[in-house]
């Protein structure tokens, strides 16, 4: 008898590897967060934590859009449009979309031993994905799109302040991983509209 197709994969074995993969995922994501965790960054602890806490709400965001907008001409007012709808959407897309999905639970910051230095406060909501971190890339990667000469320097600062949220212990790795792809896909459908009507106008 000829065997022919692919040999198929028992449903329990594929769950049986997704589960394992899963599980060390998690593991990878613990062991950078308590690695964060224990290095002692004291210098640094105060201003991480005063830059988290400045993009709670799109603060610091929305304070950027508005100097744009004021001094920015017409293409600074359409890259701060771009990059405040962006915002909008990432928010929507995590906190609708995905943390109800995931209700994965905050990190033990005081177990893992981040220093009371770096402590912000503590968010209710589920921790994946973050939040602060799709804000970040949403709002950089638009106005990055329209206004390539602020791309570098916003990258730069969603960067860190996405890491901020690891630094303060009130995310794991991945939820800012995530949360950062999140963001920038976000940013870059919003910039895509904006470019697509500027060249029909």
């Amino acid at each position: 008898m000829v065997m022919t197709g692919q040999p198929k994969i028992a449903p329990a074995a594929t769950g049986a590897w997704t589960h394992a993969v899963r599980s060390e995922l998690e593991r990878i994501d613990n062991a950078v967060y308590v690695a964060v965790a224990r290095t002692l960054t004291p210098t640094l602890d105060l201003a991480l934590g005063d830059l988290s806490d400045s993009a709670n709400h799109s603060r610091i965001w929305l304070a950027i859009a508005a100097g744009m907008s004021l001094s920015g001409g017409p293409r600074g007012r359409r890259a701060a449009a771009a990059g405040v709808a962006a915002i909008g959407l990432a928010s929507v897309t995590v906190n609708i979309g995905l943390k109800p999905l995931w209700r994965r639970r905050r990190p033990d910051r005081v177990g893992a031993g981040v220093p009371q230095a770096r402590h912000v406060r503590m968010p209710s909501s589920s921790s994946f994905p973050s939040g602060h971190s799709a804000s970040a890339f949403a709002f950089s990667t638009a106005v990055g799109q329209l206004s390539p000469a602020s791309s570098v320097p916003l990258r730069l600062l969603a960067a860190t302040i996405a890491y901020s949220r690891i630094h303060a212990g009130v995310h794991y790795p991945g939820d800012v991983v995530i949360g950062s792809l999140t963001g920038a896909i976000a940013g870059e459908v919003i910039a895509g509209i904006h470019l697509r009507r500027r060249r029909r106008n």
